[in-house]
């Protein structure tokens, strides 16, 4: 058995100095270690022994475990030396060879569009304000003067995860929850992301964006409105550019108006844009419902306020050119690229 254990080792030593690679080593180490190993082999062995020779020849094995065990060290560090300086030479970069630049990204038109009105609005003293998504109901609609049943919930069109909370149809919950936590003069900008359940198509789709505004103070008129309004479409569309007011309706303002722009194409000359009539419909807007602001602890009596919204994509496809919303969410470069 001595013989044999000698002879292990012998073969061992020869082995690991050959051995070319860690990989070829780790095997190695398998075949002499492991559960199989010719010196587990070996100590399996020693039952065969007298009781006097077990403790000399447990000794010897042990020994040898410990010589190969280091040579197995000594070896590894080695090759893993020269397997790192041999991937280091292999994976060289050559740094002085000439390369095509990379593509270089660009925003969005929609990230562009809500960073130029957040400017617009700032520079006149708005704070822009965020708000969740996922929305309560009551944030959604019944602060905003739209209660359990009412007509105009109909037309939001609206996805429910519950009973009581709701994907946000718009970014009005923001301006709720502002007046319930703030007291007046309030003056806040909402972008975010909406959702209303519409078909895909050139003009709607059921994942868009808005920007809502929300002025609360004493004596706000509805001229403080349209002065902002115009103040807003010249600095995003240039000099010459007014608003025009017609009625309409919404739940959560009264009195409330359409505003058209003057055509940024023609300068309301008339065009193919406007179909000749020199106006574009812009966005939604209206003095604060005395109602909402009640039920958001503010005192009718003493403020007034005006609110405002407008889609992002539709700000985006007047100021760009742009015909087909769904250009907006198929990610193609060709398209994304002309906006860099």
């Amino acid at each position: 058995m001595q013989e044999k254990m000698q002879q292990i080792l012998d073969d061992a030593r020869r082995a690991i100095e050959k051995a070319a690679s860690t990989a070829e080593l780790e095997a190695l180490r398998v075949q002499l270690q492991g559960k199989k190993g010719s010196l587990t082999q070996l100590l399996r062995g020693m039952g065969q022994l007298s009781p006097e020779e077990r403790p000399r020849m447990g000794a010897l094995i042990n020994s040898a475990r410990e010589d190969i065990a280091r040579m197995l060290e000594t070896r590894g560090a080695a090759l893993k030396k020269e397997e790192r300086a041999r991937r280091l030479r292999e994976e060289a970069v050559d740094v002085t060879e000439p390369r095509a630049f990379a593509h270089q990204g660009t925003l969005h038109p929609i990230s562009l569009v809500q960073a130029e009105l957040v400017d617009i609005f700032t520079g006149m003293g708005f704070e822009v304000v965020e708000g969740p998504e996922v929305e309560l109901d009551t944030y959604n609609f019944e602060l905003l003067n739209l209660p359990k049943n009412h007509p105009a919930r109909d037309a939001q069109d609206s996805f429910y995860i519950e009973d009581n909370i709701v994907l946000r149809t718009h970014t009005s919950p923001v301006q709720a929850r502002t007046m319930l936590t703030r007291k007046p003069p309030i003056r806040i900008v909402c972008p975010g992301r909406v959702y209303r359940a519409d078909e895909l198509d050139a003009t709607h789709s059921p994942v868009f964006h808005q920007m809502e505004g929300l002025v609360v103070d004493r004596d706000v008129t509805m001229g403080d409105l349209k002065g902002t309004l115009d103040a807003f479409a010249q600095g995003l569309f240039g000099e010459g550019i007014t608003t025009r007011f017609h009625p309409s309706y919404f739940p959560f303002t009264e009195p409330s108006a359409e505003v058209d722009l003057t055509c940024m194409a023609c300068r309301g000359k008339g065009c193919r844009v406007c179909k000749g009539t020199g106006w574009i419909e812009i966005l939604g807007c209206g003095m604060v419902n005395p109602r909402v602001l009640s039920m958001c602890g503010i005192d009718p009596d003493v403020y007034t306020g005006f609110a405002f919204g407008m889609g992002l994509e539709r700000i985006a496809m007047l100021k760009y050119g742009i015909s087909d919303m769904r250009l907006l969410y198929e990610g193609d470069l060709r398209f994304l690229r002309q906006f860099r």
